[in-house]
């Protein structure tokens, strides 16, 4: 079915792995679990759950909503909306392009990491195997690796745009209806074998046990780090979801598919935090250890338990390579997809391959500036330090994840709350049980009250956060 002229899902299942796809990636397991560490272990988790409740499952449900009852992306479709909020298309337009632009930098790392472990199973020459993990990781974001960083995010890049170069059946469906469910059968494997690890039970208790001392000290800058990861994670406010609700079919019921795409990335990010911390604790490693928790630790657990962990670090690092790579690919997706409406519109043709090589290139640039500039370590770039910012990944991250997710968030949430406040009752009514909305009362006054509240304090929080 090409209803839309961009293309279409072929089924239910399809579009749930490829929503899932582009929320479960290294939101979820990369920084969830440092963010989890820095917020308090159970005391972040606990604010967590109670965002994406409130917050994330009625945007979740809004921005599949629009997208199937306008069959546009994010632009044309708040357009339809009401024309004044069309700008607020455009900035979650802009959200991907940001992201991506350092996105493929990590998924490189990723690939490295990825392909070390595959020939690390029959050799011990790969940095993965003989190097200190500390060192690696320092190397691989030092000035004298930024031709070989460059190298894998290329790699990263070209394996992204390869599958969306297929379409949204042809290509993103069918990569994600292979790669979650054996993203999701991996990392059960990965928490069993942590979770059983000699040590692990504090790690488990970190994670769990009812511990809110960090409410005492900061619960505003709880609230905000997790309220950030939320939007992060889910990939809400940043054109994938409505870019894909615009391809579902009109029979699909969208509270389930909102509640099951809500639930489902957060089970992955609890999942990934019990993969991660009772290692960490069982090795006695430093919970609080920031972005490099997830190369630094994990891969020190992996090397001090023999050739058994060559085979987990392997399939660790192939589950983080699929959680990556479907997230880079609703990102790209998302900027396609506005492009493909704009040239549509226009009367012009609709050339899917073009689209794509341009948002290729674009996405190049930026994470050749992000790779170039070593995290921040590369003098040679402080020009670029924007917004006061320690390097350009924080810039890409300060406009997209700090500033334009929670505020376009906080838009939308006017707009159908207040604005126009049933223009979602109809699409969402016209495919569930009976014709009946479920859950409106509660996506009601989610919305119109808890929502925008929630949301207003996030972008305060990550206005304080990123500039102090």
């Amino acid at each position: 079915m090409e209803d839309n002229n961009k293309g279409q899902f072929n089924s239910n299942f399809g579009f749930l792995m490829a929503s899932l796809g582009s929320a479960v990636g290294l939101g979820n397991l990369w920084s969830f679990p440092y963010k989890m560490g820095i917020g308090g272990g159970f005391a972040f988790l606990l604010i967590y759950i109670i965002l994406a409740i409130v917050v994330g499952y009625p945007l979740m449900l809004s921005e599949i909503t629009l997208g199937r009852k306008t069959q546009k992306a994010a632009i044309e479709a708040y357009k339809e909306a009401d024309h004044r909020f069309t700008f607020n298309g455009v900035l979650q337009t802009a959200v991907p392009w940001f992201l991506i632009a350092f996105y493929c930098t990590f998924g490189g790392y990723i690939t490295k990491y990825l392909v070390d472990s595959v020939i690390g199973l029959f050799s011990n020459t790969t940095d993965i195997e003989s190097m200190d993990p500390g060192a690696m990781f320092g190397a691989m974001i030092s000035p004298e690796q930024v031709g070989k960083g460059i190298m894998w995010m290329v790699l990263f890049l070209a394996l992204t745009t390869v599958i969306v170069f297929g379409g949204v059946s042809g290509g993103i469906e069918r990569f994600c209806k292979v790669a979650m469910p054996a993203l999701f059968f991996l990392l059960i494997i990965v928490v069993i074998r942590s979770c059983t690890l000699d040590g692990a039970g504090p790690g488990l208790k970190f994670l769990f046990s009812p511990d809110l001392t960090m409410w005492k000290k900061s619960f505003f800058d709880v609230v905000s780090l997790a309220g950030g990861q939320m939007f992060f994670s889910l990939s809400l406010s940043s054109g994938c979801i409505i870019a894909y609700g615009s391809y579902l079919g009109k029979k699909e019921n969208l509270e389930k598919d909102a509640a099951i795409i809500t639930a489902g990335d957060s089970l992955v990010a609890v999942l990934a935090g019990m993969a991660i911390f009772p290692a960490v604790f069982a090795f006695g490693l430093e919970p609080t250890a920031g972005p490099g928790l997830l190369f630094i630790s994990m891969t020190t657990v992996f090397q001090s338990m023999g050739f058994a962990g060559k085979i987990f670090q392997l399939m660790f690092w192939l589950l983080v390579f699929f959680a990556a790579l479907s997230s880079s690919i609703g990102m790209m997706e998302a900027g396609i997809s506005a492009i493909l409406d704009s040239r549509i519109k226009a009367g012009k043709s609709a050339n899917r391959v073009v689209v794509s090589s341009i948002m290729c290139a674009v996405a190049f640039i930026g994470n050749f500036l992000t790779v170039f500039d070593c995290l921040g370590g590369n003098p040679k770039m402080n020009w670029f330090h924007l917004f006061g910012q320690g390097s350009v990944l924080d810039v890409w991250d300060c406009l997209a994840e700090g500033i334009l997710m929670p505020l376009t968030g906080l838009i939308m949430a006017i707009l159908l709350g207040w604005v126009v406040p049933h223009y979602v009752d109809d699409e969402v009514a016209s495919s569930a049980p009976g014709g009946v909305f479920k859950t409106k009362g509660f996506y009601d006054f989610c919305i119109k009250w808890l929502g925008p509240i929630f949301m207003a304090m996030i972008v305060y929080g990550q206005i304080k956060s990123f500039w102090g």
